[in-house]
Formats: structure tokens, C-alpha cells, sequence
């Protein structure tokens, strides 16, 4: 096994961006296109690296299920109820949503795989693991262009200041109950 080379880190967020929610969700959206190379990496190497398995893992299993929760709880519905019709925002909305639900499937397989080979001190990744890590990644990156391109712009037309401090409150009472809390 190898150890995890430096510079390959998800970093923690810091707390202040939680301040402006929309910036906050572009930021963990960098850091999930950091998540989706990481993965891409697990799944094209040759020998199996732990300390990489255990970050992606651990990113995976804590800090995604509340980003899901940011967007699924508040920030989806807050944008439904202010986007206006002609912004058809509802098909985009829905099929985030289905991405969402696929990301939890295929995340908890890749949870389960990387904390196995973790036990077991694998030298390699299954195959089917790697494929799973690949289709995670594939799906990963057209779920956070769709967002960055049509609904965070579409969210700083439509959502008022108020909007904006009430999500900032939702977001960060949800960090600090599930222990996500930025730096």
C-alpha cells in the first residue's frame, strides 16, 4: 500500500463562506471536482493507496450527505418557490435530484469497497470498484455543471437577500449538528 501524496487533499471550507450560501456551494463544488480526480486517481493506479481510500471514504460517507442535505432541504425548494415560470428550473431541479439519489448509491458502494480493501490491506483495487469510482466521478462532474451553469446563476437573480440569510441560517446550524462544520 502507499501512502497518500501531499497535495491531494480535500481541504476543509472555511466557516465564513457559510456567510453567502451560494458561495459556499460553489466552493464545496471545486471540492467536489477535487473528490472526482481523487477518485478518477484510485481507479487508474496501479497499487492501491489507503491514506487516498480512507480521505475519499471519509469525504464521501460525512461531508456529502449534508452538501445533499444544503440542496435537497433548502437551497432546491427555496429556488422552486422563487423561480418563476418561464425559468423552467423544475426539470433541471428534478434531474439534480436523481443525481443526488445515484450519488448516495454509488457512494455507499465506494464507501463500502474502499474501507474493505482498507481491512483487508489490498495491493490493488477490485476492478469493479474502479468502475464504480469512474462512473461516481462521470456522474459527479455533469451534476456540478449543470448547477454552476444554470441554477447558482438562476439563484442569484431570483433569491432576495433574506432568502439568502435564511439559507446561510438553515446551512449553518446543519454543519455544526452533523459535526461538517467548516474550519
Amino acid at each position: 500500500m502507499a501512502e497518500t501524496t501531499p497535495g491531494r487533499t480535500l481541504p476543509p471550507l472555511p466557516a465564513r463562506l457559510l456567510a453567502d450560501p451560494l458561495d459556499y456551494i460553489v466552493a464545496d463544488h471545486y471540492r467536489h471536482r477535487l473528490l472526482c480526480r481523487l477518485c478518477e486517481d484510485l481507479a487508474t493506479a496501479e497499487s492501491f493507496d489507503a491514506g487516498l481510500g480512507r480521505m475519499v471514504a471519509d469525504h464521501i460517507e460525512t461531508d456529502l450527505p449534508v452538501h445533499i442535505a444544503d440542496e435537497e432541504a433548502d437551497f432546491f425548494p427555496l429556488l422552486r418557490r422563487r423561480a418563476r415560470p418561464e425559468d423552467e428550473i423544475e426539470p433541471v431541479l428534478d434531474r439534480l435530484a436523481d443525481d443526488h439519489a445515484q450519488d448516495e448509491k454509488l457512494g455507499a458502494r465506494i464507501v463500502r469497497g474502499l474501507r474493505k480493501a482498507i481491512a483487508d490491506a489490498a495491493a490493488r483495487l477490485p476492478a469493479r470498484l474502479k468502475r464504480t469510482l469512474t462512473s461516481f466521478a462521470t456522474i459527479e462532474r455533469r451534476h456540478l455543471a449543470l448547477e454552476n451553469a444554470i441554477v447558482i446563476p438562476l439563484a442569484r437573480v431570483r433569491l432576495s437577500a433574506r432568502d439568502l440569510q435564511a439559507l446561510s441560517r438553515s446551512m449553518t446550524a446543519r454543519h455544526s449538528q452533523n459535526g461538517a462544520a467548516p474550519s
